[in-house]
């Protein structure tokens, strides 16, 4: 009986030993992720899909994303001991990590994160040794850097916001990762249409929230586009390069109106499968 035993405990070990070698395997950081991102990276890479989320799964394996939360408070003089671009990915990461968190709180939602009291403009946070809420982190924080494609970079628990990528902010990927937001930008229905039969441009309102900083990055002087407002040549500049050659062609016209269509607020949600166009 006892050899028995013994067998069976020692077959159970193995099991055991087994399901945690494979589960190690399961995911292999990304090269150039950081340490501290390392945990990020994983549940990105885990529960998003096309900048959809499962949340009910990610509420019922919360603790991943609690404990990378907790390690977000760094004292200020480690955060200011930090290149400028691992400051940058570090925000975009909280900033999304932080709208995970307030989403699976309050998950099943009733209706979209706006309804969630204070969602963006109360709520806070601890990180880099500061109390912030969300709107600190876009407005004020990620506005210093001067770089507007990262406002793109938030999910903001929307399906109309930037797409949440599967992969965390690095340093290291930053400046290819923020490149494919650019890029990919035209091909995202939810930031950007052209109607040929209307001749109508018509662009997600993030650009005309974050005005100034667009303006300041992409208002390039340019003779053809000279009576347009300020706005309107930095969405030109920002998106001419991707464009599809009739449209390029269609925009050198410069006979075509440029709108901000409505955000749309549904919850990035892929739980149960449904996929929202």
């Amino acid at each position: 009986m006892i050899a028995v035993m013994g067998r069976v405990l020692c077959t159970l070990t193995a099991v055991v030993v087994s399901a945690a070698l494979l589960s190690a395997q399961e995911f292999i950081p990304a090269p150039g992720a950081e340490l501290i991102h390392r945990p990020l990276d994983a549940i990105l890479d885990v529960n998003v899909r096309d900048g959809l989320v499962y949340y009910r799964a990610l509420k019922g394996d919360r603790g991943r994303l609690d404990r990378y939360l907790a390690s977000l408070n760094v004292t200020a003089a480690v955060y200011q001991g930090w290149s400028k671009k691992q400051q940058m990915a570090f925000w975009v990461n909280a900033y999304n990590a932080f709208v995970l968190q307030t989403v699976i709180n309050n998950y099943p939602l009733r209706a979209t994160i706006k309804h969630v009291p204070g969602a963006f403009d109360k709520a806070t946070f601890r990180a880099a040794g500061r109390t912030v809420t969300l709107d600190q982190i876009e407005k004020t924080i990620l506005a210093e850097f001067k770089d507007p494609r990262l406002f793109l970079a938030l999910g903001r628990g929307a399906v109309g916001s930037g797409r949440l990528r599967s992969e965390a902010y690095t340093a290291e990927r930053l400046d290819k990762q923020l490149a494919s937001i650019q890029s990919e930008f035209v091909t995202n229905r939810h930031l950007y249409r052209f109607d040929r039969l209307t001749n109508q441009m018509s662009i997600t309102p993030i650009l005309s929230w974050r005005e100034a900083e667009f303006v300041a990055a992409y208002d390039k002087a340019n003779a053809v586009f000279a009576q347009r407002s300020p706005i309107e040549r930095a969405i030109i500049t920002f998106v001419s390069p991707h464009l599809l050659s009739l449209e390029k062609e269609l925009v050198a016209k410069n006979e075509f109106r440029i709108v901000f269509h409505e955000m749309d607020w549904r919850l990035n949600d892929l739980t149960g499968g449904a996929r929202i166009e």
